[in-house]
C-alpha cells in the first residue's frame, strides 16, 4: 500500500523542463537566423517596394513579381543556365563517376597521386580558375592563339558567343568534377566486402560487379550529388562575371539570373527588383532541387 502511494507521488512529481539540448542546439539556430532566415526575409520586404521619382519608396506589393515573371531578359537568361545545367551536368557526374570506379578497382598505380590530381582543381577559386582558362581561350593570345598558329588553322574562339556556354561548362566540370568523384568514392568504400567475395564466388564479372553492386549503393550518393550540382548550375555566377571581361560581346550584363539581379542591384541601383528576381529564382532553385531529390528517392525504391 505504501509503496503504490510513493509511486503515484513520482508520478505526479512536475517534470523539470531541461535546456541542455537548446545549449547544444542554440548557437547553430542563431547563426543559422542571422545569416540566412533574417538576409530572406529582408530580401522579400525589399520586393514589396519600389523606388519611384515621386514619392520615394513606395509599397507595390507583387507588382515586382509580376514584372520579373514578364521580364524576356530574365527568362532568357533563365533558359540559359537550363540549358547549362541540362548538358553539363550529366557529363560532369559520368566524369566523376568513371574516376570514382577506377580509383576503387584498386587496379590503379598512385592511386593517392591519381585521387588528388583530380580533386585539386576543387582547391583552386573560382575567380583564378576562371582567369587561368579565360587566358588559355583567348584567341589572340594564350593556348589557343598560339595552337592555332601552331597547326595553321582556324580553331573556333572558345568566348565567342557560340562557344562560350561550353567554354564556361569546361571550367566548371574541371572545378567539381573531383569533388563530386569523393563522394561517390567515399559511397564505393562503405559497400560491405562480403557482397563482392560472394559475387566473386557465384563468378560475377568486373562489369557484372559494377551493374549490380556499386551502381545501386552510389543512388543515393548520386542523388546527392545532382542535387548539389543543381542548385549550382543555377546559381552560376562567377565564372561568368569573370569572363565578361574577356568577353564582353558574349556574355553580356543578363548572361545569367545571379548576374542580372547583381547588375540591376549594383549598376541599375533597382535594389527592390534585384531582390525579386533573387526570390523568384530561390523559389525554382527549391522546386528543382525537390524535384531531383523525389524523383532520386523514387528509383532507389
Amino acid at each position: 500500500m505504501a509503496a503504490a502511494v510513493v509511486s503515484r507521488a513520482v508520478f505526479r512529481r512536475p517534470r523539470r523542463r531541461r535546456w541542455t539540448g537548446w545549449g547544444f542546439v542554440g548557437p547553430f539556430l542563431i547563426v543559422f537566423a542571422v545569416a540566412l532566415v533574417a538576409p530572406v526575409c529582408y530580401a522579400i520586404y525589399l520586393s514589396l517596394f519600389r523606388q519611384q521619382l515621386i514619392g520615394g519608396n513606395a509599397f507595390v506589393g507583387l507588382a515586382n513579381y509580376h514584372l520579373a515573371l514578364s521580364d524576356p531578359r530574365f527568362w532568357e537568361s533563365l533558359r540559359r543556365v537550363l540549358l547549362f545545367l541540362a548538358v553539363q551536368v550529366p557529363v560532369m557526374l559520368v566524369l566523376a563517376l568513371l574516376a570514382a570506379l577506377a580509383l576503387d578497382s584498386a587496379r590503379l598505380r598512385w592511386a593517392a597521386v591519381y585521387r588528388l590530381s583530380i580533386f585539386l582543381p576543387y582547391a583552386v577559386p573560382a575567380v583564378v580558375a576562371s582567369l587561368m582558362w579565360g587566358f588559355m581561350y583567348g584567341s589572340q593570345f594564350g593556348l589557343v592563339a598560339r595552337l592555332s598558329s601552331l597547326l595553321r588553322v582556324g580553331l573556333p574562339d572558345p568566348l565567342s558567343s557560340s562557344w562560350v556556354l561550353v567554354s564556361i561548362g569546361n571550367i566548371v566540370t574541371w572545378e567539381f568534377a573531383g569533388y563530386n568523384m569523393l563522394i561517390f568514392y567515399a559511397a564505393l568504400r562503405a559497400v560491405p566486402g562480403e557482397l563482392y567475395e560472394a559475387a566473386s564466388i557465384d563468378g560475377a564479372t568486373a562489369l557484372g560487379i559494377v551493374r549490380w553492386i556499386k551502381l545501386p549503393a552510389l543512388r543515393p550518393a548520386l542523388v546527392v550529388a545532382g542535387v548539389f550540382s543543381v542548385i549550382g548550375s543555377l546559381q552560376l555566377f562567377n565564372e561568368p562575371n569573370i569572363l565578361q571581361q574577356l568577353a564582353p560581346d558574349a556574355i553580356g550584363t543578363s548572361f545569367t539570373p545571379n548576374m542580372y539581379a547583381y547588375n540591376l542591384s549594383f549598376a541599375g541601383q533597382e535594389y527592390n527588383y534585384s531582390a525579386a528576381i533573387a526570390i523568384v529564382m530561390g523559389v525554382i532553385t527549391m522546386v528543382l532541387a525537390y524535384a531531383v531529390q523525389l524523383y532520386g528517392r523514387r528509383r532507389a525504391a
